[in-house]
């Protein structure tokens, strides 16, 4: 079994294949497009420069090498720590906010994917937690939304929506993840917990059921008409704050992230293909978490720091 951990950087500083069209993208695109360019920013930094006649290399004014598109080797754009491989390998001593601590607006949203084993939530978010602290060197997080798998709000109208909702999800597993979130609560690591699509019925199940209650529900109202007047009304009542978002639950499905680790056009080539088994790692590739966070900074008003940390296994066949 091989533990990889894939990753953005900051695509707020990110070079034109980030560049979105106008409008809200979904996160599911802004994924998969900023991890290609994170890897194939990473392949050029460390690509063979090319020799010329002369036994000189020949090299782009960036440094970057002109002739062909050699692919460097995998262990040299990568990175393994601890029983993880990085793709593509961080330089932690470049990370970090650039003003006070006290400036800034972070949060998270935690992905869980539905390939992944429930059993190791805790693992998956202590994991991603402390990748985000790592990259943007801070100790605490003000606010950490939870996105469980198989639940959305889907229907021709708020109403049935909200129905459909209440009978989404698995509540015993919800609410046993949380509990390991409320422990980051209680360690002051989190300043508050969010959920998403969490309707009328489910909310209330869960309210009742949780020692610390969410002060933030996302909901994603792209396929009902507006947000259910009993949301609005329960969520009003209780102090919990509605937001919307234009995010996709399943935000990286086993087949895409075999794409973007694999030997095709836009591939990194990590893992190995059909037709040679030797040229890469083998087995079955299982995504098992993302998380994408945001650094705002609160007197400009301008996000200053934003990317995506995703994990997954590749267990052998």
């Amino acid at each position: 079994m091989t533990r990889i951990v894939l990753s953005t950087g900051n695509i707020v500083t990110g070079g034109p294949l980030i560049i979105r069209k106008p409008g809200t993208p979904r996160s599911n695109l802004e994924l998969t497009n900023s991890l290609r360019s994170n890897f194939q920013a990473a392949q050029q930094d460390y690509a063979p420069s090319p020799v010329n006649s002369n036994g000189n290399g020949a090299h782009h004014r960036n440094g970057h090498p002109v002739n062909g598109k050699t692919r460097p080797t995998v262990d040299a754009w990568t990175a393994t720590e601890d029983s993880v491989l990085y793709v593509p390998r961080i330089d932690w001593t470049a990370a970090g906010l650039q003003e006070d601590r006290a400036q800034y607006e972070i949060t998270l949203k935690l992905f869980f994917l539905p390939t992944a084993s429930v059993e190791k939530r805790t693992e998956y978010i202590n994991e991603a937690l402390q990748l985000v602290m790592k990259e943007l060197r801070v100790e605490h997080i003000d606010l950490l939304i939870a996105s469980f798998p198989g639940i959305s709000f889907e229907g021709d109208c708020e109403w049935e929506a909200d129905k459909i909702n209440a009978t989404m999800g698995n509540d015993e597993e919800e609410i046993t993840t949380w509990a390991a979130l409320e422990s980051l609560y209680e360690q002051g690591k989190v300043s508050r917990l969010g959920i998403a699509e969490f309707g009328t019925e489910k909310l209330q199940r869960f309210i009742n059921r949780v020692k610390v209650w969410p002060a933030v529900n996302q909901i994603n109202i792209k396929d009902c008409c507006s947000v259910p007047p009993p949301l609005t009304k329960l969520a009003k009542s209780e102090g919990i704050e509605l937001l919307t978002h234009g995010d996709c639950t399943d935000i990286l499905p086993s087949g895409t992230l075999r794409e973007l680790l694999g030997h095709g056009a836009h591939g990194a080539g990590i893992l190995a293909d059909d037709e040679n088994a030797q040229n890469g790692l083998q087995g079955n590739l299982i995504p098992e978490w993302v998380v994408k966070y945001t650094a705002f900074v609160n007197y400009r008003g301008v996000i200053e720091n934003k990317g995506y940390f995703a994990g997954a296994e590749l267990v052998k066949a």
